[in-house]
């Protein structure tokens, strides 16, 4: 038996303008969680993708139970035993959880001469799927009307249920609860007794040094090292990752809040109802923090108060006149921003240039006379703020698909600030982003406050709330539950004054 299930020697892939992969060589054991880490654009997924069959590597070889491979397409890469979980979910939404789950492998049964798709037996071999990965979802229910942590979990379902040798997990909790995090790794360590090997490429470090027995780091498209998860830190992660000391993980605070710029007294969304009066202030050039647990209704708050979701009843007053903002429009005109939260699904437009993309909230800006855009106006404004927020791309004309996830998430910025917003409403501004690159989101953040823009910030992620914040907000089960200041703001602060409110309305 080969001490490796999977090898990949030396592989090397190039698009135009990028090096993505420079030699890089990675072995992998059966019955192993094997983690890869990187900041994005260290060529993680690329990688993945050269193993999959999506992508062709220009040079290297990959053996699979010791013996050469190259697949031309994903089809003969889980032909052979490998399946992956991509962090892009693409499922169909107008069809049935099933009909994702068999995609390409419905079961069939013959009348006569003809052959036709076994309907029962398809919903039948999902629902024993879903049961044994003590899984709760409809077989039959069409994948529209799941939510966003039931499809990572149904894209887990799918790739296990290839009963491969190897399955490549990208990014696989970005969407899980914390409960669902915790049975997908009793899911992981279960394949790994049974003799399947892990790969599993994540950013959050903790998840990283929890479930894996080997962690491999790649830096600007080259294996940096392979290490043993039980002899690393956090610190040490970090630093192979970004090739320097990140001791201090959250830039120094140059922002002093000042007026009250804007006030929410009392709001409360339509039935069926998701917050309920829910009163806070904003200053200007102040970062306020929302933390909360799964369900506190963070996200539905702030698309309220931008006008993309109904208030029943409440007020919210900007420099101290009442504002009523039924749309995303009219937020614009009242120069409110916001970035949301799933970046792929409701942020970028991946078949669009960086250009268009950070364009495209104030494109009615740069259209002159007859009508007519002005190109050179669009051009200097788009390198301008390339150049002020560190963009990493090629060109303006680049793809935005073809950027790394942090770079993505500042054309974003750049998207509002063209707007020239004095309110910039930011959830969940750094998910999916490495170390490094958040360590650039959180100084654009701080700078901006800085220029007296003001910030509010929904973040689940407890260090990033506590190291950016000014105040914190929070919430639960759609109430807000308490304040703290940034002084005396702590992770177990937040929780108890979630906690408490949960226990109170349990009692």
């Amino acid at each position: 038996m080969n001490e490796y299930i999977l090898q990949i020697k030396s592989i090397s892939k190039s698009f135009p303008g990028v090096h993505a992969l420079d030699n890089v060589s990675i072995d992998i054991k059966p019955g192993s969680v094997h983690a890869l880490m990187g900041e994005n654009g260290a060529g993680k997924s690329t990688l993945m993708k050269c193993l999959f069959g999506i992508y062709d590597p220009d040079d290297g070889e990959i053996l699979l139970d010791g013996k050469s491979v190259r697949f031309e397409n994903s089809r003969q890469a889980l032909d052979a035993g490998i399946s992956m979980i991509h962090q892009e979910l693409l499922p169909i939404p107008l069809r049935p959880v099933m009909e994702n789950l068999w995609l390409g492998r419905f079961p069939k049964h013959s009348i006569g001469p003809f052959k036709f798709v076994d309907h029962k037996k398809m919903y039948n071999n999902s629902q024993a799927l879903f049961k044994d990965l003590n899984m709760d979802i409809n077989p039959s229910v069409w994948v529209r009307e799941l939510s966003a942590s039931k499809i990572q979990s149904l894209e887990i379902a799918k790739a296990v249920s290839y009963g491969a040798k190897v399955i490549i997990m990208d990014e696989p909790t970005s969407s899980l609860t914390e409960n669902e995090v915790h049975h997908l790794f009793e899911i992981i360590r279960r394949l790994r007794n049974e003799g399947t090997a892990i790969i599993y490429i994540s950013h959050k470090i903790e998840e990283i040094l929890t479930i894996s027995d080997e962690v491999s780091i790649m830096r600007d498209g080259r294996h940096v090292g392979t290490y043993l998860a039980k002899e690393l830190t956090i610190d040490h992660i970090i630093k192979y990752m970004v090739g320097r000391d990140l001791s201090h993980r959250f830039p120094p605070k140059t922002n002093v809040p000042g007026e009250t710029v804007m006030e929410v007294k009392e709001l409360t969304s339509e039935k069926p109802r998701s917050f309920r009066n829910v009163s806070f202030t904003l200053g200007r050039g102040e970062i306020l923090g929302i933390g909360g647990l799964v369900g506190a209704q963070r996200t539905e708050l702030v698309e309220s108060i931008f006008g993309l979701r109904p208030i029943e009843s409440g007020q919210i007053l900007i420099k101290g006149k009442p504002t009523r903002i039924k749309n995303p429009r009219q937020a614009k005109q009242h120069k409110l921003a916001l970035v949301t939260e799933e970046r792929r699904a409701s942020g970028i437009i991946p078949m669009r240039s960086v250009r268009d993309n950070m364009l495209l909230a104030n494109i009615s800006y740069y259209v002159g006379a007859g009508g007519l855009i002005n190109e050179k106006m669009c051009d200097t404004d788009v390198s301008d703020k390339i150049k002020s927020l560190n963009v990493k791309t090629p060109s303006s004309k680049t793809l935005i698909r073809d950027l790394s996830g942090g770079n993505q998430q500042k054309v974003l910025f750049a998207r509002w600030l063209l707007t020239g917003p004095d309110i910039l409403i930011l959830d969940e501004p750094t998910r999916g982003i490495d170390v490094g690159a958040k360590y650039e989101i959180y100084n654009v953040i701080i700078n901006l406050a800085k220029e007296g823009k003001s910030i509010i910030m929904i973040s689940s992620e407890m260090p990033e709330l506590l190291g950016i914040s000014d105040r914190i907000m929070v919430m639960c089960e759609g109430r807000v539950t308490g304040f703290l200041e940034r002084e005396t703001a702590t992770q177990e602060a937040i929780m108890h004054i979630a906690a408490q409110f949960e226990q109170k309305a349990s009692a």
